[in-house]
């Protein structure tokens, strides 16, 4: 992919992000512990990969007895998330990838201890909206900050390009003066060489006549 496809195709990326507003919608999801009611939101711009080990890392920041995964699942054991109160949840995460568009669906659900969080909960529910919004925002944000970089990284090239052809256009006239300077010397020491010519031949034609002149004087001498 050359630089200009790149930015392109990144500018697309930025578009289409833009034109989209990260928002957390609560239904039914399917987990390992079975079906359950979960926050989904869409993290853009990112892998499977990146948005699971970064949800990790997020989990981590609470207290929790541990953080693993396997397959597409991240889960999150006594987690303890202190507005809640005392009382530590089992949160789990899957995420499922599109790579045509660079799109991670991320499923987050909250096990109460028997009960999963839902709209019925008030404030813990706009909690976790909140938690997997800023989080979906977070990644996203962080995603397309790479690609800026990436996009700055182009920007610092094409731009050492342009100054390198700026300098080759400065040569190439520079050479095209200098040639006008020699050729114009050449012309003139043309001009000069055939005056000096014409010259050389009149100082010929007289010394051949005076050689002329002077045998036939000779030739009569007795």
């Amino acid at each position: 992919m050359n630089k200009f496809t790149y930015t392109l195709a990144a500018l697309v990326v930025l578009a289409s992000v833009k034109a989209q507003k990260i928002s957390v919608k609560d239904g039914s999801s399917s987990f390992s512990t079975g079906s359950h009611n979960a926050y989904t939101t869409t993290v853009y711009e990112t892998t499977a990969d990146d948005a699971e080990s970064k949800w990790k890392s997020y989990l981590k920041d609470f207290k929790n007895e541990k953080v693993k995964s396997s397959g597409n699942e991240v889960m999150g054991d006594n987690v303890l998330i202190k507005d809640w109160g005392n009382n530590p949840v089992d949160v789990y995460a899957t995420f499922d990838e599109d790579k045509k568009t660079k799109t991670v669906v991320m499923h987050v659900a909250y096990d109460l201890g028997g009960a999963y969080l839902s709209s019925s909960d008030g404030e813990k529910h706009r909690a976790a909206e909140k938690m997997v919004k800023e989080f979906a925002i977070k990644t996203t944000k962080e995603s397309m900050g790479d690609k800026i970089k990436d996009l700055e990284k182009i920007a610092s090239k094409l731009a050492d390009n342009q100054k390198d052809l700026e300098k080759e256009n400065k040569n190439s006239k520079s050479d095209i003066e200098d040639s006008k300077a020699k050729i114009k010397k050449a012309e003139e020491d043309i001009k000069l060489n055939e005056a000096n010519q014409a010259k050389k031949k009149a100082d010929i034609e007289a010394h051949s006549k005076l050689m002329a002149d002077a045998k036939a004087i000779m030739d009569k001498i007795d």
